[in-house]
């Protein structure tokens, strides 16, 4: 075959360090908007991008050329120097050292990008601990607390 083709989809979330609560909802689309561009520059289109103030959601294709690692260094580099520009109250963000990355069928992505917009809703009752608990038993990957939480 002479073509290269590829449909990879993921879920990508991390925190801000600490989970502060740093993304005001006065500037969090304009991080979502910044997230996605990000991503796309790196060829990985971003479908759906979300949060709420102490962490973000990615729905992406991921691009054959690159690896995760970079992908997410890039992306959290990226952002992490863009909101420093954002006036004083950012001086010293940053986001967390992990992250979570999860692989999605097509079947699944809708599902996916639903629930990235309802953020808002879902974070009144859940924390981003126990949803990033959650999603770890979803997508079957085992959490050591002791390494998960920076």
């Amino acid at each position: 075959m002479a073509q290269s083709l590829a449909n990879i989809l993921l879920h990508l979330t991390f925190s801000t360090k600490d989970r502060r609560r740093l993304i005001r909802r006065d500037m969090q689309a304009e991080l979502h908007q910044y997230l996605a561009g990000t991503c796309a520059h790196l060829g990985c289109p971003a479908h759906e991008v979300g949060g709420v103030d102490d962490h973000v959601h990615l729905a992406l294709s991921f691009s054959r050329t690159i690896t995760v690692a970079k992908l997410v260094e890039e992306v959290k580099k990226s952002s992490s120097k863009w909101i420093k520009t954002k006036g004083r109250d950012y001086h010293d963000f940053s986001w967390q050292g992990g992250y979570g990355i999860f692989s999605i069928g097509q079947s699944g992505f809708e599902a996916l990008r639903r629930y990235i917009r309802g953020q808002h809703a879902h974070h009144k009752n859940v924390s981003f601990q126990d949803e990033f608990r959650a999603l770890c038993r979803k997508y079957g990957v085992d959490l050591d607390e002791q390494y998960a939480w920076d």
